[in-house]
């Protein structure tokens, strides 16, 4: 990937995410394309097989994450062929956000080594856009109707619109009109049911809105635990609603369905 430092001319929160985004895809892709040029070496004979050729050799063959790779990737739990194609699109997400330094109208959250980060950035820019302390500020989620990223045809007047939230122990029920929707009874079948787009703002802490909300963590997968990434608070039928029923359930948000 390109080298974006000598492009960065104005150091906004979002550039300074994006460029740390690549540095780290850069590090690694050279280490996966270093020890496969290694192992092929090995398997031809011109160097000395070592316990890491022999590992990746195994990883490669059980259609497993090598450890020397998931040393410098990002928390996942699919299977090789599945990651693979999953950082195809990572790299080329990032490919289009470091063309011109500006993030997508709808970025895919998920597709990020950080994800707290951007989400940081949006609360950097409005404390600075406000005039406002950043130790004030958290973020404001409100799903949109809009299922399909694309559907975003400009960036968000004042935030960032995000994707690739799936549901873990609840459904989501669309809103009609500009009405938002909310959470619901899980489908039969449906167990990771994606969650629409995602408009995210900054708000300082005592104007975000927790009646009739249920406090969701989100995780990067189903390990849950050290994946944690923040809170997002999702809607409910009705202010009257038991938040503790979410809770019970286990209710979360994941960054990939595995």
């Amino acid at each position: 990937m390109l080298d974006l430092q000598a492009k960065a001319k104005e150091r906004s929160p979002y550039v300074v995410v994006c460029l740390q985004e690549c540095e780290r895809m850069n590090t690694l892709t050279s280490t996966i394309k270093i020890s496969l040029e290694e192992l092929k070496a090995g398997m031809s004979g011109q160097l000395n097989m070592t316990d890491d050729m022999e590992e990746l050799g195994s990883k490669l063959f059980m259609n497993m994450q090598p450890a020397l790779w998931v040393k410098y990737a990002y928390f996942s739990n699919k299977s090789l062929l599945s990651w693979w194609d999953d950082l195809l699109m990572r790299i080329q997400q990032l490919s289009d956000y470091s063309e011109e330094l500006i993030a997508p109208n709808s970025l895919w959250i998920s597709g990020m080594f950080n994800p707290m980060s951007y989400l940081t950035a949006i609360m950097q820019v409005t404390a600075r856009a406000s005039g406002l302390p950043l130790d004030d500020m958290v973020l404001k989620t409100d799903v949109t109707n809009m299922k399909d990223p694309k559907e975003c045809a400009e960036a968000a007047p004042v935030g960032a619109y995000i994707h690739g939230f799936f549901l873990e122990g609840a459904g989501w029920e669309l809103g009609r009109g500009n009405e938002q929707g909310y959470l619901c009874d899980m489908i039969l079948k449906d167990l990771h049911p994606e969650l629409p787009v995602v408009h995210v703002t900054a708000v300082e802490a005592h104007n975000r809105t927790k009646i009739g909300m249920y406090c969701c963590p989100a995780y990067v997968t189903s390990m849950r635990g050290g994946t944690f990434v923040f809170e997002c608070y999702l809607k409910m039928e009705s202010e009257e609603a038991d938040e503790n029923l979410w809770i019970l359930a286990g209710v979360a948000l994941l960054m990939s369905a595995e």
